[in-house]
């Protein structure tokens, strides 16, 4: 029997680099689950998000739509309650759509209430959970400060670690993301230190290895692939395990918290030449509090050993799902995806965080299994084509919709990205993209106030052709230029150098084009719209512009033929009427 993915486990990193894998290679961090993984199936090598900050990215990956479609630019800006989800369309092709972990969607409850949706029934329930249908959803930043919460929403993780037996009010900060300190109290007690103050980073993290986030959301999985098998279900599921790490705080339990010192912290990608005249974008984002921490070496050797830590941790936790996958036989028919909604800076061009459009933050890692037969010719390789988070949805919707191999029609109107099927199936598409997009609205931070831009202006866009990496600007800004041929580690700018503005004219071209795509049809598809001009001949009725017969068919013409009644209230209607009754 031909084997084919009928399930899906989409797991997501959050703030994973593209180039912290063992089959990456990075030179001290091994991740030998990640890298079985990508032994079996194909790992994509240059793969972009649609934008590099989280909850934006995510919406992307959610609609399998641009930011500038979906509207959701930011973190918290809410998705809008009509926008189609991943959910909506895998539901439509008979697939349960499942989440365990993040997904950073704020709801539209202005949108609710206009439509008038419970928040209590089915479908308030789905558009308030990004169109999954939740089985634990924590979004992982339970931070307070003076104004209050990040996230008012209750914890799931808190309450877990509270029946644990860890006795806090957060223990998700006290216990999970922050060490102690070594002078002891009378009673034997340290000092909470946060993992929030990078010094702290070194630190073993004040919570049972078990008990941390990326293995109580890996329990979590297991239990949903235990139930799953023993009720043989016959539906098939896409379970999305969206994990909250590697993303700050830096600090990791034992024993992952030693694994790594700041000799294996390899040297920051960075060049003097980046700071001598810097386009004044990248100059406002190299003075945020992050950049300006990262760009100290005794900040980046205390929280990079530890961002490793809590990647291997992340493999080790993927490898246990690998291994239930594989002893239950389940890989024979269970696609598996792996990546990340961004990366991390992690001082490389003197930034921190994520927020611009250099490979490091930009780029993801992206390896994908598929156990169809067609699959076999590719297991083990990579892939070079330029591949857009939002192909992942096109992509499961692929699978999906098909049945007995052969591939579906794809929402094309709704879903703007592309199914990955051809290249893990061998084949190379004539007409892929040209260029890859990524957007930043960066209108809430500190850095518009610093460029003295308005809120409409205060967007970003990165064109990717393969070679040439144009970061546009509005405003009135210049724009960034890297050749990634002659300058891999995009250290020269060439934005305002007249001899490059050719190549700036010509990516801007790509933008335009990009910028009028159709994207805002997504009631009515291609396949009726074709349909409709089959009407136009006046097979529904409507004959606009016709003279006489000849310019009509019979057919359509047979509607309007027959004798006529006499107008009414002309005094022969009831013996009309006589007269059809005797007929």
């Amino acid at each position: 029997m031909a084997r084919r993915a009928r399930n899906i486990l989409f797991v997501m990193y959050d703030q994973l680099r593209f180039d912290y894998l063992g089959c990456a290679g990075h030179p001290h961090l091994k991740t030998p689950n990640f890298d079985r993984l990508a032994a079996r199936g194909v790992r994509f090598t240059n793969a972009y998000v649609q934008s590099p900050i989280c909850g934006a990215s995510r919406m992307s990956f959610y609609t399998g739509r641009y930011v500038g479609s979906h509207g959701a630019a930011w973190n918290n800006y809410p998705l809008k309650a009509g926008e189609v989800t991943l959910g909506d369309h895998l539901r439509a092709r008979g697939m349960d759509a499942v989440l365990i972990g993040k997904t950073h969607m704020k709801v539209d409850d202005a949108g609710l209430d206009r439509l008038g949706i419970s928040r209590g029934g089915i479908i308030g329930t789905r558009i308030a959970e990004c169109g999954f249908d939740a089985r634990v959803r924590d979004d992982g930043l339970w931070a307070e400060g003076p104004d209050g919460p990040y996230d008012a929403k209750p914890s799931p993780y808190n309450a877990f670690l509270k029946a644990r037996g860890y006795d806090s009010r957060n223990p998700w900060h006290d216990h999970a993301n922050s060490g102690l300190s070594q002078e002891r109290d009378a009673d034997g007690r340290g000092d909470i230190e946060s993992g929030w103050l990078m010094r702290n980073a070194g630190l073993a993290a004040n919570v049972r290895e078990e008990d941390a986030e990326t293995p109580w959301l890996t329990d979590e999985t297991l239990a949903f692939l235990s139930e799953r098998r023993e009720e043989r279900r016959a539906v098939p599921w896409l379970c999305h395990v969206s994990y909250i790490k590697p993303h700050w705080p830096y600090i990791v339990p034992a024993p992952y918290h030693d694994m790594y010192g700041p000799e294996d912290v390899l040297p920051a990608l960075r060049d003097e030449r980046e700071r001598a005249d810097p386009n004044p974008v990248f100059e406002a984002f190299m003075q945020s509090r992050a950049s300006r921490s990262f760009a100290r070496d005794e900040v980046r050797e205390a929280a990079i050993p530890a961002y490793m830590g809590l990647v291997r941790q992340c493999d080790d936790q993927f490898g246990r799902l690998l291994d239930t996958l594989e002893e239950s036989g389940a890989l024979d028919d269970t696609m598996i995806v792996v990546t990340s909604d961004h990366g991390d800076y992690l001082g490389d061009h003197w930034l921190g965080e994520k927020d611009l459009f250099h490979e490091p933050s930009v780029k993801v890692p992206l390896i994908i299994y598929d156990p169809s037969d067609e699959a076999d010719a590719t297991r083990g390789s990579t892939c070079d084509a330029l591949v857009e988070a939002i192909d992942l949805a096109a992509t499961f919707v692929d699978v999906a919709g098909r049945r007995d191999g052969e591939a579906p029609d794809l929402p094309g109107h709704i879903l703007e990205g592309r199914s990955l099927l051809p290249w893990l199936h061998g084949e190379r598409p004539a007409d892929w993209r040209r260029a890859a997009i990524s957007e930043y609205d960066y209108s809430c931070t500190p850095m518009a106030d610093r460029l003295g831009v308005s809120v409409k202006d205060a967007r970003l866009f990165m064109v990717f052709d393969g070679r040439y990496k144009l970061i546009h600007a509005e405003g009135g800004l210049p724009p960034m230029l890297f050749d990634l041929a002659s300058d891999p580690s995009e250290f020269n700018d060439l934005g305002r150098d007249p001899a490059h503005a050719g190549e700036v004219a010509r990516l801007r071209g790509l933008l335009a084009d990009w910028g009028l795509r159709l994207s805002q049809r997504t009631t009515v598809s291609d396949t009726q719209i074709l349909a409709r001009r089959g009407g136009a001949g006046g097979r529904t009725g409507v004959l606009i512009g016709v003279h006489d017969e000849a310019d009509a068919s019979e057919e359509a013409l047979a509607f309007y033929r027959g004798k006529a009644k006499p107008m009414a209230g002309s005094g022969s209607g009831a013996e009309q009427d006589e007269a059809d009754q005797a007929e």
